[in-house]
């Protein structure tokens, strides 16, 4: 027996609080080289983005993953049923052993409903490691055909760049959980119809033993807008449409986040070589699609790399829900995730019927005013993570983790990361 529908039946957001404005950094950074002013606040200009979060001394991203996947696991009820924990995310913790498998133990240590028989993995493509993840799964299920199976797909990274650098306003972090299953409750996934683009270029990559990506900022915004129209014309191929058709078609649309301007100049680009649509009217037409109003929230987060288009997504549901109620049903979605060096998937999914019971227990509110505005010198502490084993203990001994969170407890002489539960 062959599941008839597949695709996602409720979403977990998890954000760290600490907050830094991007005014004040660039203030700060000024200060000490005045040169750097002019070009950071034209990536400021450039780029729309307002604040940076970023983890605690005692978070990564095995923490964040965690706190994800709980979130969901305890609005779900129950881990019965648990086939698939995957992670996507180009923030390993490890060179062997992937978030995943460290995900699995905090959650059982921690007493969540995590059962042994379960298939645990880690994908890395840049920031499309969360999607290849969950259509992989979404596909696994598809073929297993078991209604009561489900996966946990958790779209989680840290953004790290050089630090004065302009590429610093674009960092972030974040973990975003989605439960992919047989006869979706969220939103169904059309699997036979993705679009695809892949090139070997060197946009961005983060080489083995740096913490810090490297990024060519014009020419990444370049490949990601060529990418887009290739994954973007391979699936209305796919559909026996044409690219401007499935724009036009498209109730909302969602494409991945590197900053809040990115998304907005490649869909005026695709509007305008598709559809003949100029800024105003491009601008008009992500406007009653939702796509203006949900990049909204990543000015104020940052960039999540794997999770940023799935950040969008639920405060697009959540938003367009509150507007239509019940009417958010039927509704389609085009999505576009996008991971440089390079991959773009494009595909298209459907608003389920029971989508409005879902989307109205979310408190998205609380992502965003769970921030909590930290000094400079904070930012700069976390700035020195890894830390060697020694100083991350010293740090530790005058840390308070909240009661009930996920934190990295231990590093080992060996190196091994060792977590619990306060």
């Amino acid at each position: 027996m062959r599941a008839t529908s597949v695709g996602l039946s409720d979403l977990f957001l998890y954000v760290p609080s600490p907050r830094i404005s991007l005014e004040a950094l660039v203030d700060y950074r000024a200060q000490a080289t005045p040169a750097l002013e002019r070009r950071l606040r034209r990536a400021l200009e450039t780029t729309g983005q307002r604040a940076v979060r970023y983890p605690r001394l005692y978070e990564d991203n095995v923490t964040l993953s965690s706190e994800a996947a709980a979130g969901l696991i305890q609005a779900r009820g129950t881990g019965e049923g648990l086939r698939y924990l995957a992670v996507g995310t180009e923030t390993p913790v490890d060179h062997s052993k992937p978030v995943a498998a460290y995900v699995e133990g905090v959650l059982q240590n921690a007493g969540v409903d995590v059962p042994e028989t379960i298939s645990t993995f880690q994908v890395q493509h840049a920031c499309a490691g969360g999607t290849i993840s969950m259509l992989s799964v979404g596909a696994l299920l598809a073929v297993s055909g078991r209604p009561n199976e489900f996966g946990i797909v958790i779209s989680s990274d840290i953004a790290r760049y050089d630090a004065p650098s302009t590429a610093e306003v674009t960092q972030g972090a974040g973990a975003v959980a989605m439960l992919v299953e047989p006869s979706p409750r969220l939103m169904s996934l059309d699997l036979d119809t993705i679009g695809y683009s892949s090139r070997d270029v060197d946009d961005f990559f983060r080489p083995l033993g740096s913490v810090t990506a490297k990024v060519k900022g014009g020419y990444s915004v370049q490949c990601y807008n060529d990418a887009f129209d290739v994954a973007l014309t391979d699936h209305a191929s796919r559909r026996g449409m044409k690219p401007g058709e499935v724009l036009e078609g498209a109730d909302y649309i969602i494409l991945h986040v590197p900053f809040y301007k990115m998304p907005i100049t490649a869909l005026r680009r695709a509007l305008l070589h598709h559809n003949g649509l100029h800024e105003a009217e491009a601008d008009a037409f992500m406007r009653e699609r939702g796509v203006l109003d949900a990049l909204e929230p990543t000015r104020e987060v940052g960039n999540i790399y794997s999770g940023s288009a799935y950040l969008s997504l639920a405060f697009m549901l959540k938003q367009q829900y509150e507007t239509l109620g019940d009417d958010i049903v039927g509704k389609r979605v085009l999505l576009g995730s996008y991971g440089s060096g390079n991959t773009m998937s494009v595909f298209s999914g459907t608003i389920a019927e029971q989508a409005p019971q879902v989307i109205s227990r979310w408190n998205l509110d609380e992502v965003i005013s769970g921030a909590v505005d930290e000094s400079l010198e904070h930012y700069e502490r976390w700035l020195r993570v890894p830390m060697a084993t020694g100083e991350y203990r010293e740090e530790m001994a005058s840390e308070q983790v909240p009661e009930g969170r996920f934190y990295l407890k231990n590093i080992r002489d060996d190196g091994y990361r060792e977590y619990t539960r306060a």
